[in-house]
């Protein structure tokens, strides 16, 4: 390559030049070899001398096959040349060789013509008829030197690369079938470059070294001659330029040839990862067995270039230094040279290692690979509670882009050749090459390859979703289910169940699940996932068999030991009679119901055993136990006869000693009766409680006797004898009683005397001892005059004698102890202070204080019963004063453990009062309590003490209702302020905000440390801070109110939502989607919008789940947060896409028929323009003919047949609703339409006739639908209504409607007026989704005030929605007399035509389409009469009863039924004979509500039963209704009234099974028993609940009104759980 670039390069002649472009040989079409190629040259070259250059690009696979040319390696391919040798040679004397070898050629060429070969004849081309001329034969030879001097083994074939570019320019459909062509043309590219290479060499070699190609003006641009004359200041720089070149390039070197030869030819193909390899495994790698590949693969290419390359590199320089081929002048520059062309080698080794790793994973589309890639393993593994990969992406990504960094790594070992060949000076601190591959490129490869890995990891994550109807077991909620299956006490059936479910998801697992699946680049093995679930699976089922074996095992155990109990108590010999009769009686029951249900239990344990034997192995042990329970049936018969034996056995020896007991219990009473005379002797009182205890010890045996009677005749009765009576025992005891409650009394008094005398003076009660004393004077009293009538005066010893005396002494004693009551009163006072000692003790002059020593009879010792009047005055205010003493103390003693109850708050980190009810009750009852006690005479002792609690419990009430006023405002601003959003917004009121948190933290932190209620009043402080708190908290409040006004006025729906409300979206602006639960009350229809990932709206959805499609997406990050500004931003777009919507139905009307038309549109825009086109054509009809007419109508009928027979079909829950709609207007358009026919309304006049005018029609014009009626006209709202039902149109409907529609003409309100349940609120309703109009329906109170209805104006005025003010004249007359202005107000600034004006203060932009309606029940009670000023201002309507018939009759159409009118006129006569014949009760109601509740029931039964008899449907429909509602003597009637409607309709009884079921246990659970009534109002509520949205329970006490719904409840409850455990 050196030798080429300095040699010259040569010409041949001018001739020869311009004679070559003429005469060059013409291709035939059909291509095939040329003859000189036949021919081998007449002369040899040295094949060393000439190095061919091999091609930089690779080959590729292609389409086509190509022919190679590699000649040129042929001889490179010899084992026995040794390679590197003969390139170091080769380029050793580069410029000599070169010169010899044109010299050889010149040399052969110069020869004379008799020694030359000459070329054939063939090849020469005749001239003239003389023979070819000089120059001919000069051209002639010249090309015959070309094709025949040039040994092709030294051109440089064609590279495929070129060949490949040029087929690239020719398009596919070129190429398609044209192979055979393309080869051939491929060929002749490569002969015409061959030859052309050719040319070039023997040009090069004719060419005269001495000859200057600059000195050949024929070949100068006229450029290059001018300059050639003009002075060249640039020409010595340009020499100098050009040997500094000459000096300084070192990549013509020999040896720098030869180091890219050597990698050219004998490392280009090598790569750090052999792909080969890696494409021939015919399996999917392991990631591990990947990764160790490449590792192994690099490796090897590591010692390649370490112990190959190198060293030849090494050998080379080696040999160049030796040849003089290195200049020692420049060596580091020279080997820094060297080190960049390696290093470029090096970077293109693991720049195409890189591209050939990246196109393993992502190839071209248009490359086949010779195998295809098997990519790789992954198993889908059970991990916890969790599916997971195995190995996860995350793993792939890090092994598989790690390869990038290895090969970066691999190729920065390789040391610098200078290094090793001399010790150059810093060469350590450049000791390896470092090839520099961009970041940017690998990353960019990594990338790539990432995303293929993720992208093909989608597949298998898809997968997974197969294992989701397990999730049950994956998370382990099935284990948490079966952990409380068996914590719960469970049926063997039920556990039973279980076990064949999960038995059965176990199969299913196994056996239903693929186990290896290939997704994409990914093997996907769910083998051990499979396992897995089936192991848990089969655990949970393994785990309910040892339950159920247990429990088996327990039963059996149980059922053995009951019979082992009844025979061990049959075979017993009874003890006594009791025993006796005991086991008679048991084993009676046993035989006639126990032994029974132990067989019934035998029948059960069978059935456990069959099944247990089916899943389980059974133990030896559990073997002999079920044995042994089926054997006890059999062995009980014998023991039942030995039982009997033994009982009449028993029964004798029984009563022969029953008869023997008898005997000697006579004796006994005998004795006892002698014992009672000694009673009659003891007359001692000294000796009295020796008589107690004698007479203790014999009523004690009179008790043991009565138990004996009463055990003898259980004897008696049991034998069946006659019952033995013993008087004489009782005689006894009556004797005996009066003795005994005489000594009773005696010995108590004696002892309580003894102990008021002598005891503890304070220890006294005065009322204990007056209670005392009088109990005993009364039962001595009593007894005395008990033993006086016993007493015989003949007899010498009197009985009762001794008794008597007694008494009499007893009470003498007492009489005189109550002669010193009044003293004990007065001294043993418990009030009694030193104070009153002190005035005591003066009255008497002598100290009568008493000490410890102090006793009842010293002071009775006194004689101060003289003064016993003045010392009862002094007691009298003693006990005054104590009773306020103990009232203080008791008040003290009721706040001792009275605590504030304080609960955590949120996760705020402190507490609120819970509740201070209680302690509320408390402080109001003393605080009155204290103030009446600082009234009474007695309270100075205590005064200043009862004024500081007085004072105490004031400031504790001051402190509670501050304490509770901060608190309801905390609570209701923390939520707020806690949002960052909004203390952004509000920096001041979050200023304050943060002072009055601070204060309740550190208030609620000091309570929390001491919760009594009175430690309060010890906070440093605490009134001061809480009315200062209560101060800020309100600023704040003004401030918010602020704020959210500004919030409102910017979007003025805001003013439909509460504070709350309002409040909840602006906290959480970050988060658009915590809008939507609050949508729908701003927006008609809107209920949820589509948010992207990016939090772009796109689409918004109805209540009824109907989607439309926004024709701008909305940004919310672009409003930054406030959400008002992307609200209205949706506002604007919604009434462009509804216009859009209703556009694009419109045009699609035409095209489409109209049974598909309807099903393909929003149910809006079907509505609006199926009404748009009636309108159209009804006007074009009029005009034209009465035949259009009549066409028209009877097309209409047709429309209504196809819509009502898609009804009836299988319908979306969306389109049924609009088909249902469409039915009510297209039903109400045809009668319209019929009218005028019948009418007459045609002609050029007839669209300007009344009846036709009198309608709601809809046009149009300018682009925008327009809605008129008679001469008003309304703009279409294009407000989106969702997908909602219609109203049906009766006259009274169209009359309320044109009322309203020109009140609004005029720019007044409308005012319908008549009873409940005549359609006013709805009508308006309808007649805003008629005109797209948002309508607000307000309830109104007699607590609504005028600021709470101007807030709703503005809102109103602003956004032009519509508002119906329901019940309005239950407002209070003088909010009424305020609202009148404010209405006034609105419609003065709409007939103005003005955009803005002031309301209450505030400038307000006003939408002119904003209307004010109220309805009213006039005659009610609670109802005002509307001022003049304000009846001014609406136009009324009167709604009387609507048509019954005609509404049921449409509706019923449109629920799809066929026989709707004769249906319709049975449910008004139904409800006519109900209000005629039954009884009248308050709830009772046959209006229109009652008659919309039947039409309900009869859709959704229609809807659930569609080819059930219609009457059927019907009946029960009137009856699930109704019935609940009757009164018992109604209900005979209203069947009459049912069946003489519907003659031979029998219902059929409905399937409650589950529901009774459920109801059952319920009632078990509560007590109570399910009656059949009970079950029939429980079944009647249920039915009641499908058809109403709310409903009252009446009835009597106790009638289980409440029991009732609270067991459907739990019945609903519990069904709904065995639903949801049944998903599982």
């Amino acid at each position: 390559m050196a030798t080429l670039q300095k040699t010259p390069v040569g010409s041949i002649s001018s001739t020869a030049q311009e004679t070559h472009i003429t005469i060059l040989p013409q291709l035939p079409e059909k291509r095939s070899k040329p003859e000189w190629s036949k021919h081998p040259p007449p002369f040899k070259t040295d094949a060393n001398d000439v190095i061919p250059v091999p091609p930089t690009g690779s080959p590729r696979d292609d389409a086509f096959r190509r022919k190679r040319y590699d000649t040129g390696r042929k001889k490179s391919e010899n084992p026995g040349i040794d390679a590197s040798a003969k390139r170091s040679a080769a380029f050793q004397k580069p410029k000599k060789d070169r010169d010899n070898f044109r010299d050889a050629l010149i040399n052969i060429l110069m020869q004379e013509q008799g020694e030359t070969t000459l070329p054939p004849e063939d090849i020469v081309t005749p001239g003239d008829v003389d023979g070819p001329s000089k120059q001919e034969k000069d051209i002639v030879r010249y090309y015959y030197y070309i094709h025949h001097g040039i040994d092709t083994e030294h051109v440089a074939p064609m590279e495929d690369l070129w060949l490949d570019n040029v087929l690239g320019l020719v398009p596919n459909t070129l190429k398609d079938g044209l192979a055979d062509y393309i080869e051939l043309l491929s060929d002749e590219m490569r002969e015409d470059y061959l030859l052309s290479v050719k040319k070039a060499i023997v040009d090069f070699v004719l060419r005269d070294q001495r000859e200057r190609e600059e000195d050949d003006d024929s070949l100068l641009t006229p450029t290059m001659r001018e300059l050639k004359v003009v002075p060249k200041p640039w020409a010595k720089s340009f020499v100098q330029a050009r040997q500094a070149m000459q000096k300084h390039l070192y990549i013509t070197n020999p040896t720098m040839c030869a180091v890219l030869d050597t990698w050219n030819y004998s490392f280009g193909a090598l790569r750090l990862v052999d792909m080969d390899e890696v494409l021939a495994r015919e399996e999917s790698f392991e990631l591990s067995n990947f990764q160790s590949l490449c590792m192994r693969h690099v490796e090897t290419a590591k010692d390649t270039l370490l112990k190959k390359w190198f060293p030849e590199v090494q050998n080379i320089f080696y040999q160049g230094n030796k040849n003089k081929q290195i200049s020692h002048s420049h060596l580091e520059a020279f080997f820094n040279s060297v080190s960049i062309l390696m290093t470029n080698q090096l970077r293109d080794l693991c720049m195409n290692s890189i591209f050939d790793y990246h196109r393993l994973y992502c190839p071209p589309k248009d490359m086949i690979w010779k195998h295809e890639f098997q990519g790789f393993i992954v198993r889908l593994v059970l991990e916890g509670s969790k599916m997971s990969f195995e190995p996860s992406c995350e793993d792939f990504e890090t092994v598989l882009l790690n390869v990038f960094d290895v090969f970066v790594k691999a190729v920065s070992l390789v040391p610098r050749v200078e290094t090793k060949l001399y010790p150059v000076e810093g060469a350590r601190s450049k000791a390896t090459l470092k090839p520099v591959i961009a970041e940017e490129h690998i990353q960019r490869n990594k990338e790539a390859v990432c995303a293929v890995i993720r992208k093909s990891f989608i597949p298998a994550q898809e997968h997974t979703k197969f294992y989701e109807k397990y999730d049950f077991l994956i998370n382990r909620e099935a284990e948490e289910f079966v952990e409380k299956f068996l914590g719960e006490e469970h049926t063997f059936q039920e556990m039973k169940d279980q076990v064949v479910r999960f038995k059965d998801l176990a199969d299913e697992i196994t056996y239903n699940s693929q186990k290896v699946i290939r997704l994409g680049m990914f093997e996907l093995h769910c083998d051990e996932l499979i396992r897995a679930l089936a192991k848990r699976a089969e655990t949970l089922y393994s785990r309910i068999l040892i339950k159920m074996s247990k429990t088996n095992m327990d039963l059996n155990k149980e059922l053995c030991e009951e019979y082992s109990a009844i025979a061990n108590k049959a075979l017993a010999t009874p003890a006594s009679t009791e025993a006796l009769m005991e086991l008679k009686q048991y084993i009676q029951n046993v035989q006639q119901t126990t032994i029974y249900d132990l067989e019934e239990r035998i029948l059960a344990a069978k059935k456990r055993l069959e099944f247990l034997v089916d899943f389980t192995s059974m133990s030896p042990a559990e073997m002999r136990l079920n044995a042994e329970a089926f054997n006890w049936h059999t062995r009980m018969p014998p023991i039942f006869e030995e039982h009997e034996e033994i009982i009449q056995s028993s029964k004798r020896q029984a009563e022969n000693a029953l008869k023997m007991r008898r005997e000697r219990f006579l004796e006994e009473l005998e004795g006892y009766n002698k014992q009672l005379e000694e009673f009659e002797t003891f007359g001692d009182l000294s000796d009295i409680t020796r008589y107690l205890k004698k007479a203790q010890g014999l009523n004690t045996r009179l008790e043991t006797a009565q138990e004996k009677i009463e055990q003898f005749n259980l004897e008696e009765e049991a034998f069946e004898w006659e019952l033995s009576k013993y008087p004489l025992r009782k005689k006894v005891l009556d004797t005996l009683t009066p003795y005994l409650k005489l000594y009773e009394v005696t010995v108590e008094f004696q002892q309580k005397y003894k102990s008021w005398m002598d005891g503890a003076f304070d220890a006294i009660d005065p009322d204990d001892v007056q209670g005392e004393v009088d109990n005993v004077w009364r039962t001595l009293y009593k007894l005395e005059r008990t033993f006086a009538q016993k007493a015989n005066p003949e007899a010498m010893c009197q009985k009762g004698a001794a008794g008597k005396s007694i008494a009499a002494k007893m009470k003498d004693k007492v009489s005189d102890f109550k002669g010193n009551l009044p003293l004990i009163q007065c001294i043993c006072n418990k009030g009694m202070r030193d104070r009153h000692w002190e005035k005591m003790s003066q009255i008497v002059e002598f100290s009568i204080k008493p000490d410890q020593d102090t006793t009842l009879r010293k002071m009775i010792d006194l004689n101060l019963e003289p003064y016993l009047e003045k010392f009862e005055a002094i007691a009298e205010a003693a006990t005054k004063e104590f009773g306020l003493e103990k009232a203080m103390q008791k008040m003290l003693e009721e706040w001792t453990d009275m605590e504030f109850s304080l609960i955590p708050y949120r996760e705020t980190g402190t507490c609120i009062l819970s509740s201070v009810d209680d302690i509320q009750t408390i402080l109001d009852d003393q605080i009155v309590k204290t103030q009446t006690m600082r009234g009474s005479p007695f309270i100075k002792p205590f005064e200043q003490e009862i004024k500081e609690w007085e004072e105490k419990l004031i400031t504790l009430q001051e402190i509670i209702d501050e304490w509770l006023k901060v608190q309801a405002t905390w609570l209701y601003l923390e939520p707020i302020f806690s949002s960052p959003d909004i203390m952004a917004q509000m920096p001041e009121e979050g200023r304050r905000f943060n002072a009055v948190d601070k204060n309740w933290r550190d208030i609620m932190k000091s309570v929390m440390l001491d919760r009594h209620v009175l430690a309060v009043l010890e906070i440093d402080k605490i009134l001061d801070r809480l009315k200062k708190s209560n101060e800020l908290l309100e600023l704040i409040l003004k401030g918010l109110n602020e704020y959210l006004e500004k919030k409102r006025l910017y979007f003025p729906r805001f003013f439909f939502l509460s504070n709350d409300e309002l409040l909840e979206i602006l906290s959480e602006t970050k988060d658009p989607t915590r809008v939507q639960p609050h949508l729908k009350k701003c927006f008609e229809g809107i209920a949820t919008l589509n948010f992207t990932e990016a939090m772009d709206i796109t689409h918004m959805n109805s209540s009824e789940g109907e989607n439309v499609h926004l024709i701008e997406t909305i940004s919310t990050a672009k409003a930054r947060g406030a959400v008002e500004k992307w609200l209205l931003e949706l506002e604007g777009i919604m009434i462009k896409s509804i216009w859009q919507v209703i556009k694009e139905a419109k045009e699609d009307y035409l095209k489409t028929k109209r049974v598909e038309w309807v099903r393909n549109h929003a149910g809006q825009s079907i509505l609006c323009v199926s009404q748009y086109y009636w309108s159209k054509y009804v006007t074009e009809a009029i005009i034209k003919s009465p035949e259009a007419m009549t066409e028209y109508y009877e097309l209409n009928n047709r429309q209504i047949d196809d819509i009502v027979e898609l009804v009836r079909g299988k319908l979306s829950k969306q389109n049924r609703v609009t088909l249902g709609a469409l039915v009510v207007l297209d039903v109400h358009a045809r009668d319209v339409l019929k009218d005028l026919c019948e009418k007459g309304v045609t002609g050029m006049s007839g669209p300007n006739d009344f009846q036709w005018l009198s309608q709601l029609r809809y046009y149009w014009e300018d682009d925008n639908m327009t809605t008129r009626m008679i001469n008003a006209e309304l703009k279409y709202g294009y407000e989106y209504l969702g997908n909602s039902g219609r109203l049906v149109i009766t006259p009274l409907t169209d009359r309320c409607y044109r009322t309203l529609f020109c009140a609004l003409d005029l720019h007044l309100g409308g005012a319908p007026e008549g009873p409940a349940g005549t359609g006013k609120t709805e009508t308006t309703k309808d007649l805003a989704k008629a005109v797209a109009k948002q309508c607000v329906v307000f309830n109104c109170s007699d607590g609504l005030d005028y600021l709470a209805l101007g807030k709703f104006f503005k809102g109103l005025a602003s956004c032009g929605a519509w508002s119906c003010f329901d019940e309005f004249n239950r407002i209070d007359l003088e909010v009424l007399s305020v609202v009148a202005q404010q209405i006034l107000t609105i419609q003065k600034a709409i007939a103005s035509g003005a955009e803005k004006f002031v309301f209450e203060g505030t400038e307000l932009n006003i939408d002119p389409t904003c209307a004010v309606f109220i309805t009213m029940n006039p005659g009610y009670a609670g109802r005002s009469e509307l001022p003049d000023n304000l009846k001014a201002l609406f136009r009324t309507v009167a709604m009387m009863v609507p048509d019954y018939a005609m509404i049921a009759e449409i509706m019923l159409y449109s629920s799809g039924f066929v026989n709707a009118r004769p249906l319709s006129i049975k449910i008004v006569a139904t409800y006519t004979l109900c209000s005629e014949q039954l009884s009248s009760q308050s709830h009772y109601d046959y209006g229109m509500r009652a008659v919309k509740s039947v039409l309900t029931a009869a859709a959704n039964l229609k809807l659930k039963y569609p080819d059930t008899d219609e009457s059927i449907l019907m009946l029960r429909s009137i009856n699930d209704v109704n019935l609940p509602k009757f009164l018992g003597h109604d209900l005979p009637l209203f069947a009459g009234i049912t069946s003489d409607l519907f003659p031979g309709i029998e219902l059929p009884q409905p399937d409650y099974g589950i529901l009774t079921d459920a109801i059952r246990d319920n009632c078990e659970k509560r007590n109570l028993q399910m009656t059949k009534p009970f079950l029939d109002k429980v079944l009647q509520i249920y039915e009641m609940m499908l058809v109403r949205h709310g409903f009252m329970i009446v009835g009597e006490p106790f009638g289980g009104k409440t029991s009732s719904y609270k067991v459907l409840a739990g019945a609903l409850s519990d069904i709904a759980e065995k639903v949801q455990a049944l998903r599982v």
